[in-house]
């Protein structure tokens, strides 16, 4: 067996800042071709009626005003980590269409995806605890990959983590003790299908998920407006194969949520 990655080892926490670049960037852009979207069929609409440029450019100026507020008050929660206005929405309008955006924008700029996506789940764990959210435990859901638990085990803990023997070879001891300790919902999920399947036997009002920059993004994308706080899991021996996760960052967003 090889030997599991030592307490320390763990990947520093993604930035944010990058995502937060790349979305100012792309606000730019977009007002940019509002203002070709108006510009250029202007050029014909005094011929139909004289007052048309000016009442369509007036349409493209409050979308561009839209864009740049918009953009300004996710940087603002972001930043100050307060529920400035809206926040709920705005992390919908980041998950749907921003982030399509930023991927291609990123792409152009020879950024990877797993890259942007890490800052994405940064920057949405930053807005969903800026909602200052106080959950009863009974009520929040810790969902974890199975790749989490050691490859050469007997147990399989799919979906009962209690049957972990407790032998600490892998992190899932710790996490179920932390489950146990906060008496809050802990399940193992062996993909998408199966993770969506607890979440609506469960019915939390919040998760916890921990999973790889992709599998993080999508469960995202699909439980919102469910809030979810995604941890990244360390994979010291390649993608979905004795990976680990830092115990103290479940500990710390577990507590700044508990109500």
């Amino acid at each position: 067996m090889p030997p599991l990655a030592s307490k320390g080892t763990y990947q520093k926490p993604p930035q944010k800042r990058l995502f937060v670049a790349l979305m100012g960037v792309t606000c730019l852009l977009v007002v940019g071709l509002i203002y070709l979207g108006w510009y250029i069929p202007t050029m014909g609409l005094a011929n139909i009626h004289p007052d048309l440029p000016r009442i369509v450019g007036m349409v493209f100026a409050v979308l561009s005003g839209i864009a740049v507020l918009g953009t300004a008050l996710l940087v603002l929660t972001t930043a100050f980590g307060k529920d400035i206005l809206g926040t709920k929405f705005m992390r919908g309008v980041v998950i749907k269409f921003l982030l399509p955006l930023i991927e291609q924008m990123g792409k152009l700029c020879g950024i990877s995806k797993d890259t942007i996506r890490q800052s994405f789940v940064a920057m949405n764990n930053s807005l969903v605890i800026s909602q200052r959210l106080k959950v009863k435990p009974d009520r929040i859901l810790i969902l974890l990959p199975h790749c989490l638990q050691l490859a050469e085990c007997e147990i399989k803990v799919t979906g009962e983590i209690n049957k972990c023997m407790r032998c600490g070879r892998c992190d899932i001891m710790g996490l179920a003790d932390l489950a146990q300790r906060y008496q809050v919902d802990i399940s193992v999920a062996t993909g998408g299908t199966l993770a969506r399947k607890v979440i609506i036997e469960k019915r939390p009002k919040l998760v916890l998920a921990v999973a790889c920059e992709r599998d993080l993004t999508s469960g995202i994308k699909d439980c919102y407006p469910l809030p979810v706080i995604g941890v990244l899991n360390d994979r010291p021996f390649g993608p979905c194969f004795n990976t680990r996760v830092d115990v103290e960052k479940i500990d710390a967003a577990l507590r700044s949520v508990l109500a």
